[in-house]
């Protein structure tokens, strides 16, 4: 953007907040809806999960026409195991996520449209460039910026409730728009 006098003006939006367990794991369960990888991982769970229904279903006529009582069980044992993961998995890794950084009080983060993300708070500051910071998605709550690779390993989480002004929202999402490539939602 060029201003007055052909000065550049860089776009950049701030946020302040403190780090709350629902902004892990709301950000762990969009990059599982927005990678290939993780929307993988999550129809194996469910294919799985749909043979062991399957498995259970088929039980029900058991050697001499009774029910295999022992297979149903087992069966039945399985699913909820599988359908315990997909639950579980992400707030398990969100809190791990939390854990690390909610001993470090209020962040300040900074969005520039010319350097990247950077996060500041007590015992950290980082800069993501936005190479690094090649997708992005978004949920009711949050901004989440991933790297390009197909697991969206690095992750930045960014709270709307962090953003001074509503206003604030409409400029993140147009700044992370022209920087990084939309997925999911």
């Amino acid at each position: 953007m060029t201003g007055v006098g052909g000065t550049e003006i860089r776009d950049r939006v701030e946020l302040a907040y403190e780090p709350v367990l629902a902004d892990s794991v709301g950000a762990i369960r969009a990059r599982g809806k927005a990678t290939p990888a993780a929307r993988l991982q999550n129809g194996v769970l469910l294919a799985s999960a749909a043979l062991c229904a399957y498995g259970m279903v088929t039980s029900f006529d058991g050697p001499g026409g009774r029910p295999a009582y022992g297979s149903i069980f087992v069966c039945l044992l399985a699913l909820l195991f599988i359908l315990s993961l997909t639950v579980l998995v992400p707030k398990l890794q969100g809190q791990q996520v939390h854990r690390l950084y909610a001993s470090q009080g209020e962040f300040r983060v900074v969005v520039d449209d010319a350097t990247g993300v950077t996060l500041m708070a007590r015992d950290i500051e980082m800069t993501y460039r936005w190479p690094l910071m090649g997708r992005y998605t978004e949920t009711d709550e949050l901004f989440v910026a991933m790297s390009p690779d197909k697991y969206g390993v690095g992750l930045v989480v960014l709270p709307k409730r962090g953003l001074a002004t509503a206003a604030d929202v409409d400029r993140m999402r147009a700044l992370l728009d022209r920087r990084s490539q939309r997925v999911g939602r």
